[in-house]
C-alpha cells in the first residue's frame, strides 16, 4: 500500500459531481480508504464555508502518526481543519496590498468581493456597490452559510486585513486588471472561466505566494509524506500538477489540463478520482 503518499484533488469539476456534490459511491469509497490509512485532502479556491459542508460525508483524513490533514482552502491562503471547524494557518495581505489592489479593481470598474477573516473562524465578505445579476446569484447561495457574513454596501474595518478579492465579470477585461494587479504588486492574482458558464470569468487576488502549488509541497513536507498524487481540471490546477509526482486529469477538464496530465481518467459524473486513488493505493508502490 501507498501510504506515503499524499492524494489531493481539486473539488469543482473533478471530485464533486456535475450537481456539485461528492457522490455517496466516491464518499464510500474514500472512507474506506482513509480507515485504512490513505493520506487524502482537497485543494480548493472555496472557503471552509462551502468546504465543511460539502465533505460533510468525508471522514477527514489523518497520517499514519494521527495528524490531521488539513484541507486546503482558498487556493492555498489558508488551511482549514476539517476535524476540529477551524483554521490551521492563514495567510493575509499587506494593507499596502490590499489598498492598490482595490484602487485598481475601482479603476477597472469592477467591484470584488473582499474577504476578511473575523472573530470564530467568521470570514467577513464586503461588496461596496450594487451586485450585478451573476454576483447576486453568487450571493445567494452563500448568504446563510455558518462560516461566511455578508457585508453589502459596506467597506472592511480599518483593522481587519484581507485574505482574498475575488471578482466575477467579463474575461477580457479580468484578464488585464490581473495583469494590471501583477504589475503594481506580489500579490497571487489568477483569473480563470466558469465551468459552468465559459463566458463568464472568475479572478482571485492573495497575499504574495499563495498557490495550491506552494500549500501541497509544505504540507506533504510537515506530515511527511514522500509522493504526491494530484486530480485537477482546470487551468488553475496547473501549477500543483507541476510539484506532484503523478498528475491527474478528468476526462471533463480542460485541453490544457488533460495535455500537462501524466495521465487521463474517467468524468467527474463518475466516482472516478475516488476508484483512481483505490487502485493506486493498493497498488505495490
Amino acid at each position: 500500500m501507498n501510504r506515503d503518499t499524499l492524494y489531493v484533488s481539486d473539488l469543482d469539476g473533478t471530485l464533486l459531481d456535475p450537481s456539485s456534490r461528492v457522490s455517496a459511491e466516491s464518499a464510500r469509497i474514500l472512507n474506506s480508504l482513509i480507515k485504512e490509512g490513505a493520506m487524502f485532502t482537497v485543494a480548493t479556491a472555496r472557503t471552509p464555508a462551502t468546504v465543511q459542508p460539502l465533505l460533510e460525508k468525508v471522514l477527514p483524513a489523518k497520517t499514519p502518526a494521527g495528524r490531521d490533514i488539513p484541507a486546503i482552502v482558498m487556493t492555498g491562503a489558508a488551511y482549514w481543519n476539517r476535524r476540529l471547524a477551524r483554521y490551521d494557518y492563514v495567510r493575509m495581505m499587506s494593507a499596502y496590498d490590499s489598498e492598490t489592489i482595490a484602487r485598481e479593481f475601482e479603476a477597472a470598474g469592477i467591484h470584488p468581493f473582499n474577504y476578511c477573516l473575523g472573530q470564530h473562524e467568521m470570514l467577513n465578505v464586503y461588496h461596496t456597490a450594487g451586485l450585478t445579476s451573476r454576483e447576486d446569484a453568487f450571493y445567494q447561495e452563500r448568504r446563510h452559510l455558518a462560516l461566511k457574513r455578508f457585508h453589502l454596501g459596506q467597506k472592511p474595518k480599518a483593522y481587519e486585513a484581507t485574505v482574498l478579492f475575488f471578482a466575477i465579470g467579463n474575461p477580457e477585461k479580468m484578464e488585464r486588471l490581473c495583469r494590471a494587479i501583477r504589475k503594481k504588486t506580489e500579490c497571487s492574482a489568477a483569473w480563470y472561466r466558469d465551468i459552468f458558464n465559459p463566458e463568464v470569468a472568475l479572478m482571485d487576488v492573495y497575499a504574495p505566494g499563495c498557490s495550491k502549488a506552494t500549500a501541497i509541497r509544505d504540507v506533504a513536507t510537515e506530515l511527511g509524506a514522500s509522493r504526491i498524487v494530484v486530480f485537477g481540471d482546470n487551468l488553475n490546477d496547473l501549477p500543483m500538477m507541476e510539484v506532484a509526482d503523478l498528475s491527474v486529469a478528468v476526462e471533463n477538464a480542460l485541453p490544457g489540463v488533460k495535455e500537462q496530465a501524466d495521465i487521463v481518467i474517467g468524468p467527474n459524473s463518475a466516482p472516478s478520482v475516488a476508484e483512481f486513488i483505490r487502485a493506486d493505493f493498493h497498488s505495490e508502490g
